[in-house]
């Protein structure tokens, strides 16, 4: 009868008390998308179509500007795994510094150049001047995310995910209240559809970032971690804790200026075609917030042996992250596979979008898997010191391949053509970053031990 060694139950037990928490804080971030795309769905077709295409630009912005906030995560992991846990604080300053800088860049600069680009993309009449205003109001909430951000991935990067948690289903509550509020203008203040949409959003952003910085500061053991004192400068630790956040945000800005690049090929092909799409990408990143958090847990448990010199425990936190996530996808995307158009049906409808969306989500599933599997593998390899390699391959994958072969596709197959490339590049992904992290962990550096 097979049986799991002790050490590799420990770490399993140990990544799946710290992933559940994670998983559900991700899909948190999700739903609030998904509560935002259901209510303008039902409200209006066409708003969704306005709503979908104001996000895709600013989605690149804030998951690009999410990716350069992953040094705080993986290096509280790693000060935490070398014993150093009274210079975590030092982390977490740096950080909240990092978050205003590039929230507020990031805000100015989709204010600048969202519209514009909008405007000139070649979108079906209209669709460009109905979403730049909801563009607007998603560039406003940047920098009040980004501190939230960089909150919840030092609560993970400690083993505390469950504030984090707990604060970001506070926030779905009050996105949803506000979305139905202020989405069919029930208050008469001529506010409505995705606009009203988007400053729900503004909102549960802002009370999120507020929340996560007061609990943190409450904490019996924030003055142990050095928050309230200046930290002393530590050129390493600094340099590697950019390193890596420029990684993952170069990474993430690949992948989902990737993506955004489909969502306008799809409003190329006209508004049914766009909130078709809307709702297959929608749901399939709801998807992926759950190897998303497994990555975040995996990230943690790497990081953290990784600090302490521990090779083995490397290699197993990464090779089991990457197998209880292919046994999560694996399931999910057969439940959805069966589910395709009540799924559907629960955006709209409007009959011409779901003839296109159920089949197209349907055929969406087969990329689950592999997708899973990468962003784990991605997570891990940064964990243990790899930062170039993965955003090289995702390069690749997503920016020299699925780019042009989804607009190929597309303007031959509609939007299944941009399913099939997704699927390609995925498939691509997954293969190479879990090669490359087997090699990364036999790499890793150990504590020599004296005699």
């Amino acid at each position: 009868m097979f049986r799991l060694s002790a050490p590799t139950r420990s770490t399993l037990k140990e990544l799946t008390t710290l992933a559940w928490p994670v998983v559900l804080a991700r899909l948190g971030i999700m739903t609030m998308g998904l509560t935002d795309a259901i209510v303008v769905g039902h409200y209006a077709s066409r708003e969704l179509a306005f709503h979908s295409l104001a996000w895709a630009p600013s989605s690149v912005v804030l998951t690009t500007a999410v990716g350069l906030m992953m040094g705080v995560q993986v290096m509280t992991a790693r000060l935490r795994g070398e014993g150093r846990g009274d210079e975590v604080g030092a982390v977490l300053r740096r950080g909240m510094v990092y978050a205003l800088q590039i929230g507020i860049i990031s805000m100015i600069g989709l204010m600048l150049l969202g519209p514009f680009g909008l405007m000139h993309m070649g979108l079906e009449d209209g669709l460009g001047e109905g979403a730049s205003p909801v563009l607007m109001v998603f560039a406003l909430s940047m920098p009040a995310y980004l501190i939230s951000v960089a909150a919840q991935f030092f609560l993970e990067g400690l083993h505390r995910p469950k504030a984090g948690m707990v604060a970001m289903w506070v926030a779905n509550a009050v996105n949803l209240a506000l979305n139905i509020v202020l989405v069919p203008d029930m208050l008469g203040i001529g506010l409505h559809g995705a606009m009203a949409s988007a400053w729900a959003t503004f909102g549960a952003r802002t009370a999120l970032a507020i929340f996560l910085v007061i609990f943190i500061l409450r904490l019996p053991e924030a003055r142990a971690w050095g928050l309230f004192a200046k930290p002393k400068r530590d050129r390493s630790v600094e340099v590697e804790q950019i390193r890596v956040g420029i990684g993952a945000g170069s990474s993430n800005f690949i992948e989902v200026g990737a993506f955004a690049a489909m969502t306008l090929f799809a409003g190329q092909l006209g508004a049914a075609e766009t909130a078709s799409w809307a709702v297959v990408i929608n749901v399939s990143a709801i998807v992926f917030m759950v190897p998303m958090g497994l990555s975040s847990a995996t990230a943690v448990l790497v990081g953290r042996a990784y600090g302490a010199g521990d090779r083995a425990g490397v290699m197993r936190s990464g090779l089991l992250g990457i197998g209880v996530v292919t046994v999560l996808a694996f399931i999910i995307a057969v439940g959805l596979w069966l589910a395709a158009r009540p799924v559907v049906s629960a955006y709209t409808t409007d009959p011409a979008i779901l003839a296109i969306a159920a089949p197209a989500l349907v055929l969406a599933t087969l990329f689950f898997v592999a997708d899973a599997q990468q962003v784990v593998a991605a997570q891990a390899n940064r964990a243990a010191g790899d930062v170039v390699w993965p955003t090289l391959m995702h390069l690749l994958s997503y920016g020299i391949i699925m780019i042009p072969l989804g607009w190929w596709l597309a303007h031959r197959m509609g939007v299944d053509g941009l399913v099939w490339s997704v699927i390609v590049a995925s498939l691509i992904s997954g293969v190479l970053l879990t090669g490359r992290f087997l090699r990364v962990a036999r790499r890793a550096p150990m504590v020599k031990t004296a005699g």
